[in-house]
């Protein structure tokens, strides 16, 4: 399984957010990133515990990956944007896609970044069960 690096989220991910999805909501150059924050992010769908992944399959780890870019904030705006353009761009490097209307898929975004931290682990289900109906070979 194909991770993300931090120059492909810089050069791919932020540089399609800023492109495309800035509204009038401008997306801060991506130097101004919180430091360590987003490197979190990246790392967390791949890691370890007694030589076992902790995320095992690409639904899980791009339900991590989606949740934790949202939630933690690695930039000082545009996290939402963000995280959608990441999650593209983790999926198409392991050669699948997400197939779901922009409209449900930013509403589906908006309720994970609304809800509380108390239900993260029902909030990575739900984002895996969502990814699960919608992701199919690229």
């Amino acid at each position: 399984m194909k991770e993300i690096t931090i120059r492909e989220v810089e050069y791919l991910a932020h540089k399609l957010a800023k492109e495309q999805l800035e509204f009038d909501e401008p997306i801060p150059n991506f130097s101004s990133r919180f430091p360590h924050k987003l490197e979190s992010c990246l790392a967390i769908p791949f890691q370890q515990f007694s030589g076992k992944y902790l995320y095992p399959t690409l639904i899980d780890k791009a339900s991590i990956l989606f949740y934790l870019m949202i939630k933690n904030h690695p930039f000082a705006n545009g996290n939402k944007r963000i995280a959608i353009t990441t999650l593209f761009l983790f999926l198409f490097k392991n050669n699948k896609w997400i197939h779901a209307d922009q409209y449900a898929l930013y509403r589906f975004t908006m309720w994970i970044a609304e809800s509380p931290a108390e239900v993260k682990d029902a909030m990575i289900q739900a984002i895996g069960d969502y990814l699960l109906g919608t992701v199919k070979a690229g």
